[in-house]
């Protein structure tokens, strides 16, 4: 990913030095393992370790590849000159590339989904304070971008909270799927390397031994990975979409921090665009965009081909790294974001009453009218509301069929506004526990 979307430490994490210096631990620890089997002399074990502190040279390993057109041996070459050619000749024993290749992919991918949840945490949390804060703020709720039923601005908040709550839940066991470990040899039979080694390795580098790899580890893990991962961009992209709505002039219930010296456009002055969240939005879209091709790599032919590792080495970091930057982004927003109470109600009063229309229909069946007719009693002084901004309650007090049914004072009560709110409580106790 491009600087401009990146965080420093979930770039790190697909460093080259990160690689190489998991690559070493997969070794050394495998060395350790086939000592204590008594494969190989416990002094060449130890004689890896030298290179605990190492700084890897990057650019004398591609030096190598260079000639040898085979990343895990160019890594091999150098750690020998390191170690020496004689102490490092065990390195590697009985070990396949992938062994590798696929368990560090697997170690980066369990740290960059740590990192993600602390973002997500930081959502949460932001969600979480301003569905607090405005728990009884009203605003007018939307079916097809068009005036429903009256809500509460704490409510959207408390819906984004218990979507990105299913997103972690969903996180963590995408992170539970990929940290596995495969030490098992060519085609994953352990014909030249004890499964003890795999185990040590794995318990090592904080993973579980794969129950059946073939060369490589089974891409159906990844593909879940990667999913989950869209999964949570799309939800991103939902909470961005509402924020870019209560933008827009014509709406204003709520918008993105305008800080001091922020420029909403070059040509015009008086603008203040929702770019935080229209960023969002397309960052959604390029993490959605890793979603298929992982899912393309699960079919490989026989025990193993190569032709998702090009692809990994691009999606692997594109995907972390830009979902790990919209948490971020979308943290601030939310805790930073304005909300203006003020313009929810009056947004909700431009067809004044207009929202009450389902409860005066519900009063009509109750009282003894055919649903039939409730409804067309109600849509034609709904429709005046519509075509000339007339008062809907003094349009229901007007007409002789609603009061002959309801009376005066049983239309004036269905304009209580607490009536839609009243269940807040319990919904809020359901999506926060308390």
């Amino acid at each position: 990913m491009i600087p401009r979307y990146a965080r420093p430490d979930m770039v790190a994490v697909w460093s080259p030095e990160t690689k190489f210096r998991i690559w070493f631990e997969i070794e050394a620890h495998a060395c350790d393992a086939m000592a204590k089997l008594g494969v190989i002399p416990q002094e060449n074990a130890d004689a890896v370790w030298k290179a605990k502190d190492v700084e890897f040279d990057v650019a004398r390993i591609d030096e190598i590849e260079a000639v040898t057109k085979h990343d895990v041996i160019a890594f091999l070459t150098h750690l020998a000159e390191h170690v020496g050619s004689e102490e490092a000749r065990f390195v590697h024993q009985g070990m396949t590339s992938s062994d590798v290749l696929d368990t560090c992919l697997n170690v980066q991918m369990v740290k960059a989904a740590d990192i993600l949840l602390e973002g997500m945490d930081k959502v949460l949390a932001a969600l979480k304070k301003r569905a607090l804060e405005h728990k009884d703020t009203l605003r007018v709720g939307r079916s097809h971008g068009i005036h429903a039923e009256p809500t509460t601005m704490g409510l959207t908040f408390a819906r984004f909270y218990a979507e990105m709550d299913r997103n972690k839940n969903r996180l963590e066991k995408a992170r539970w799927e990929v940290a596995t470990g495969a030490v098992s040899g060519a085609v994953g039979t352990f014909a030249n390397i004890d499964p003890a080694v795999e185990e040590h390795v794995c318990e090592q580098l904080g993973l579980r031994p794969e129950p059946i790899s073939t060369q490589v580890i089974p891409r159906d893990r990844h593909a879940m990975f990667f999913a989950t991962l869209g999964v949570i961009a799309s939800s991103i992209e939902n909470i961005a979409v509402e924020i870019r709505h209560m933008q827009r002039t014509e709406v204003l219930e709520g918008a993105e921090f305008f800080s001091m010296g922020q420029k909403g456009s070059s040509a015009m002055p008086h603008k203040k665009n929702p770019v935080l969240t229209e960023n969002l939005t397309g960052l959604a879209r390029l993490v959605r965009m890793t979603v298929i091709p992982a899912m393309e790599n699960v079919a490989l032919w026989h025990e193993r081909d190569i032709s998702h590792s090009s692809v990994e080495r691009g999606i692997g970091p594109d995907a972390t790294i830009t979902l790990d930057f919209a948490l971020n982004r979308l943290a601030g927003v939310v805790d930073k974001m304005l909300i203006f109470p003020e313009n929810m109600l009056d947004n909700m009063n431009k067809f004044p009453g207009l929202v009450m229309s389902q409860r005066v229909l519900l009063a009509l069946t109750q009282a003894g009218v055919s649903r039939e007719d409730a409804y067309s009693m109600v849509q034609r002084n709904a429709l005046k509301v519509w075509e000339e901004r007339v008062d809907f309650q003094e349009q229901l007090l007007a007409d002789e069929d609603v009061v002959k049914a309801l009376g005066v004072d049983g239309i004036n009560e269905k304009f209580d506004m607490g009536y839609h709110t009243k269940h807040v409580d319990t919904i809020f106790k359901r999506v926060f526990g308390e």
